[in-house]
């Protein structure tokens, strides 16, 4: 075999490991029945880097957002820097990305589409069958895209914000900013929502 060429096989046989888990659905056992082009590996792992960035942008910042000004002060950051790191990548990428939740907190950008809904509704059922948040992705082509979702799980981070029991000053802060807020309630584990993310094939 050629050099190049096996230095293609390689790459291609790396990219096909480290993408199995989204595109098999967090199931290794998938990959004996479903075919993965080079073309949806590279894609998973480009979305995946994508995820990354947008978790390790915002939760720092979220962070130290609490330590300067408590968790209402963490809800202006995160109204105003969310949207923004989104975007940015998404103009910096190609790629479309945002974040999605059956529980919308923002009603004007966080609301699923049919696709989207039906993803979410199968992490939760994932989820309580005993999958990990962190282990719940899916990648696939839709109607001329390569769709990629990723869970996004709570949190003791998150709880502040969006547990059972607020404080009563962060559920008024939640209710002039979002009026339609839907986010709360959740426990430590549950499926909070995911990012999404879509490129034209």
């Amino acid at each position: 075999m050629a050099k190049s060429a096996f230095g293609g096989l390689l790459l291609y046989s790396l990219l096909l490991m480290a993408s199995c888990p989204a595109l098999c659905g967090g199931n290794p056992d998938a990959i004996s029945t479903k075919e993965i082009s080079p073309e949806e590996a590279e894609l998973t792992l480009e979305a995946e880097s994508l995820v990354q960035q947008f978790a390790g942008t915002l939760k720092p910042q979220l962070q130290a957002a609490m330590q300067q000004g408590g968790p209402v002060h963490a809800i202006n950051v995160c109204a105003e820097v969310a949207p923004r790191i989104a975007r940015q990548l998404s103009d910096s990428s190609g790629w479309q990305v945002k974040r999605v939740s059956l529980k919308a907190r923002n009603s004007g950008t966080a609301v699923p589409d049919s696709w989207e809904r039906e993803i979410l509704q199968q992490f939760d059922q994932r989820r309580a069958a005993g999958e990990l948040p962190q282990q719940l992705t899916v990648a696939a082509a839709v109607d001329g895209k390569f769709r990629y979702m990723k869970a996004q799980g709570v949190e003791p981070l998150c709880l502040t914000c969006h547990g059972e029991t607020l404080d009563p000053q962060v559920r008024a802060a939640l209710q002039q900013r979002y009026p339609d807020d839907q986010a709360t309630g959740y426990r430590e584990g549950q499926i909070r929502g995911a990012f999404s993310l879509s490129k034209s094939l």
